[in-house]
């Protein structure tokens, strides 16, 4: 009788827990939060031992708080971009590396007083060392000096408001950019989104084009995308439109990426071709974010905007997969009013501390430069039974 409630008692945690992986937690560390007051382990996990093929148990990174290292873009910028590209108000500015050069891209970009918008501009960064502080080398212009806007609008509200690049990368010789068509934006973090898709371009990035099969109708999950490269894949992380929806996962090779059909999705299983199938590997709710690799700490780190809490956060997993680690608060709103939009510096040596971008809303409506410190600590202990997509599984 008893071993029958026993085995009655694990079947009802379980349904309270994302399925494989298990947590033992000795206690919080400062910084973390938890998700309610328990997290269980599925059964399989709770009465089978480790297999060759699981990661073994490994400690965890205390993130500490954040820190201006400087105003990235308007005219109190030490780019000084208003003056010389009429940039006075961006965000975003999520990077990628092309032709061994780090670009930074923004969103809605304004002039003095609002005017000339531009719902997407470009800057080539002249070093790409964050620790010395991301100077702007050019960025793609006009004919008059203005930075340009890299994919029209058709600025038609409930069809298409304004084209937002969400994430960007090089691939197969070109640099992709990934967008969300916006039809109207809402209020408390949501926004309405007609399509996502690819532009891209050959002549880094002075001309876009934008891909007539690459495009995704709204309500796959993949509205916004955050790209990582590895073992010869490009992985997707998506979340749907707003702020509130959880991260997903996908993957496709570099020469497929303008192909919707080569690309697979992580069932919590295995990768199918299915995008519907796909799982969330992190639950929300998830904003803008961005993931990276950390070879001085062994570990995927991913940042991303968490409108409950009004806080940057991070988690840390060994594969891309997950599981993936408690939340760590980075920024808080109460510091940093108006913040958002958390992007990783690529390529940086992420060891003891963290750079990433951040924008602020208005009345600053800009994009600073920060950093964090990063410190190995033991935090929840994690076993993974899921392969690292490093190595395709079928």
């Amino acid at each position: 009788m008893l071993k029958k409630f026993t085995i009655f008692l694990v079947l009802l945690m379980s349904q309270a827990t994302c399925g494989n992986q298990v947590y033992i937690e000795p206690g919080h560390a400062a910084g973390q939060i938890p998700f309610g007051g328990m997290m269980f382990a599925s059964p399989t996990d709770l009465v089978a031992p480790l297999d060759e093929d699981a990661e073994a148990p490994v400690s965890g990174l205390q993130v500490g708080a954040a820190e201006v290292v400087t105003q990235l873009t308007g005219a109190a910028s030490a780019n000084a971009t208003a003056d010389r590209w009429n940039v006075h108000g961006t965000d975003l500015g999520h990077m990628f590396l092309h032709n061994d050069d780090l670009y930074m891209m923004f969103g809605d970009t304004y002039g003095p007083d609002g005017g000339d918008w531009r719902s997407n501009v470009l800057a080539r960064i002249a070093d790409p060392d964050p620790r010395n502080g991301l100077s702007f080398a050019a960025m793609a212009e006009t004919a008059d000096g203005s930075a340009s806007e890299l994919v029209r609008a058709s600025r038609v509200p409930g069809v298409e408001w304004t084209v937002i690049p969400t994430n960007a990368i090089s691939a197969s010789g070109k640099m992709i950019m990934h967008y969300m068509s916006v039809r109207m934006w809402g209020p408390d973090d949501r926004w309405y989104v007609r399509r996502s898709g690819l532009a891209w371009s050959k002549d880094n990035g002075q001309t876009w084009t934008r891909s007539q099969t690459a495009v995704w109708p709204a309500g796959t999950g993949f509205e916004q995308v955050a790209y990582v490269e590895r073992g010869g894949m490009i992985y997707v992380f998506g979340i749907p439109q707003g702020r509130f929806g959880g991260t997903k996962l996908g993957r496709v090779t570099p020469e497929a990426m303008l192909d919707p059909a080569s690309y697979e999705y992580w069932d919590g299983a295995r990768w199918v071709p299915n995008i519907r199938a796909a799982v969330e590997v992190v639950p929300p709710s998830v904003g803008e974010l961005s993931v990276a690799w950390s070879e001085a700490n062994q570990r995927w780190l991913m940042m991303y905007y968490e409108p409950n809490l009004r806080a940057v956060v991070l988690r840390h997993a060994l594969a891309l997969t997950g599981p993936w680690s408690e939340m760590q608060i980075v920024a808080d709103s109460r510091d940093y009013p108006g913040l958002y939009a958390p992007y990783i510096v690529p390529g940086a040596d992420i060891d003891g501390e963290l750079y990433f971008t951040m924008s602020r809303w208005k009345p600053l409506y800009n994009v600073f430069l920060m950093k964090a410190r990063l410190d190995p600590e033991t935090l929840a202990t994690q076993v993974s039974t899921i392969p690292a997509p490093s190595t395709p599984t079928e």
